[in-house]
């Protein structure tokens, strides 16, 4: 309603503006009279024009009525047609919109679809190993690289190791500092043993000696000592091994003994400690494994099918011995 009025009176006054024109009035007079009927008119005008336009065209202010206040002002006539003109055909015929029968969409990221989540996810080795070797995107083989928090360190550090030799600064980094945290609360602990060791008991020291064994094994066993390192680290083992046995420990350390004596490559040594071991108490079960390495390492194969058949139903189902069992039966 406003808008109308406004419209009304913009007509009248530009209409009287033009008629002083024609009048009896002295040139100056009648300049005066033009300038200010014919500027009320556009002002008018302006408004009116403003307050129907749609709400993303009436800023920034003052510049949008600014604009259309100047198109009429400044040409007398066409100025105000143009603006009419230009204004209302907009407003009432605006141009009709095709229906868009589509949406156009960007490409997704992986994964195309909802990735199944399970109570107990299981990380195989070897594809992790991919993901590191063949991902374009480092956070890819970040990701691969915390899945391995889930993993047994035994799995988990060759991985680790993989992802060493990362393109990606994050990447090395990161691998690096899980294997040093490894090796660290390993060498922590061994810290902490050697130094209860001092000023302990008989009964006391053999259980530290098979405790530090145990510990400078798991070094060995992970993979965290390499060359001479390793070397040392089996050494030590075998020692702590050793004074942990006189000391009177028996059971597990017998096994434990006769692990680091095979990885030692001490054939007959270890032979003695696992008949110890099983002669100790030990389930077969546990020492059977190892006898069918100490055959293989000694060249007995023909007495590795007998050992793996000897193996409870369910051990021989899991990984690794199934595909053992497969091999040699």
């Amino acid at each position: 309603m406003i808008s109308k009025w406004l419209f009304s009176g913009a007509l009248l006054l530009e209409a009287g503006s033009w008629t002083t024109l024609w009048s009896g009035m002295p040139d100056v007079h009648q300049l005066w009279v033009f300038t200010l009927s014919h500027g009320l008119a556009c002002v008018m005008l302006c408004a009116a024009v403003w307050l129907l336009l749609p709400a993303r065209y009436r800023s920034p202010l003052p510049w949008s009525p600014l604009f259309i206040f100047s198109l009429a002002f400044f040409v007398p006539v066409l100025g105000t047609v143009g603006v009419v003109a230009a204004i209302f055909p907009a407003l009432y015929l605006p141009r009709k919109r095709d229906k868009q029968a589509w949406q156009s969409v960007g490409i997704p990221d992986l994964p195309y679809r909802a990735q199944l989540q399970t109570r107990s996810p299981i990380f195989a080795d070897g594809g992790l190993q991919d993901v590191l070797r063949h991902a374009p995107d480092p956070d890819q083989r970040l990701a691969a690289l915390l899945a391995t928090k889930r993993m047994p360190g035994k799995e988990a550090v060759p991985i680790l190791k993989l992802a060493l030799g990362d393109p990606s600064d994050d990447v090395r980094l990161l691998a690096y500092s899980m294997l040093d945290k490894q090796e660290s609360d390993i060498n922590l602990r061994i810290q902490i043993a050697l130094g209860q060791l001092n000023g302990a008991t008989t009964k006391a020291a053999g259980k530290l000696h098979g405790t530090l064994a145990r510990w400078y094994w798991e070094l060995a066993y992970l993979g965290l000592a390499q060359g001479s390192v390793l070397e040392h680290v089996l050494n030590q083992a075998n020692e702590h091994a050793e004074e942990g046995l006189k000391a009177g420990e028996g059971g597990e350390l017998f096994l434990l003994a006769g692990r680091i004596a095979l990885e030692r490559g001490d054939v007959q040594r270890a032979e003695v400690l696992l008949t110890k071991a099983q002669e100790d108490g030990m389930d077969a079960a546990q020492i059977l494994p190892f006898h069918a390495e100490l055959a293989f390492e000694s060249g007995h194969y023909h007495e590795i099918p007998g050992l793996l058949a000897s193996l409870p139903e369910k051990t021989r189902q899991r990984p690794p011995f199934a595909d053992l069992v497969r091999s040699w039966t």
